[in-house]
C-alpha cells in the first residue's frame, strides 16, 4: 500500500512521478510532468499580461466556509488571481481553513468569487443572501463562479489543466471588462 497526500502543485507534480516510477512508466510520467509543466508556464506568462491581479476569494464548502486548500490557491496565483485567503490554504486539515467570520471574507472584498461546494451544487443566490455580502465586489458585479470538484478539488493532472485553465479564462474575462 501507497498513499499519497499531495496538498500542492509540485507535489502533485512529484506524485505523478513517484506513481509512474513504482508501475515501471518513468517515462511516460517524465512527459506528463513536462507537459503539465509546459501549460502551467504558459497559463502563468498570459496572465503576467494582465493590468493587474483580480482578488479572489475561493469557498470549497459553504456551511461551514471553508476556504481553498493550498494548490487550489497556487493555481489561482498561476492563473492571474491573488488568493485573498491564501494565509490559510496551507492548512493540512479542512478546519484550519474555516473561516469563522463571514464578515472577514467582506473586509478582504474579493473581486471574483470561485466556488466549489466539494460535489454540492453552487448556490449564488446563496451567496447573495449572506449577512453583509452585497458589500462584496464579486457580489456587486455578480461575479460569483462554481468550478465543478472533478476539475479542482481532486489534487491531480484534471487540477493541473481543466481547473486551472478555468480559473484563468474566468479571470481574463474579468479583467477584460474592467
Amino acid at each position: 500500500v501507497f498513499l499519497f497526500n499531495q496538498r500542492s502543485v509540485d507535489e502533485i507534480l512529484s506524485m505523478i512521478l513517484t506513481l509512474a516510477s513504482i508501475v515501471d512508466a518513468q517515462e511516460k510520467g517524465r512527459q506528463l510532468v513536462a507537459s503539465l509543466e509546459e501549460r502551467l508556464t504558459e497559463i502563468r506568462v498570459a496572465a503576467s499580461r494582465f493590468p493587474r491581479r483580480p482578488k479572489v476569494y475561493f469557498e470549497e464548502w459553504d456551511e461551514p466556509m471553508i476556504s481553498g486548500i493550498r494548490w487550489v490557491s497556487e493555481l489561482i496565483e498561476i492563473a492571474g488571481g491573488e488568493d485573498v485567503f491564501s494565509d490559510q490554504s496551507r492548512s493540512q486539515a479542512a478546519s484550519g481553513r474555516i473561516v469563522s467570520d463571514p464578515a472577514e471574507v467582506v473586509r478582504r472584498n474579493p473581486e471574483v468569487m470561485l466556488a466549489s461546494w466539494c460535489g454540492k451544487k453552487f448556490r449564488p443566490e446563496q451567496v447573495k443572501a449572506r449577512p453583509g455580502w452585497r458589500a462584496i465586489a464579486a457580489v456587486k458585479r455578480d461575479q460569483l463562479f462554481e468550478i465543478k470538484s472533478a476539475e479542482i478539488l481532486q489534487p491531480g493532472p484534471a487540477a493541473l489543466t481543466d481547473g486551472v485553465r478555468r480559473i484563468h479564462a474566468l479571470l481574463s474575462d474579468f479583467v477584460s471588462i474592467r
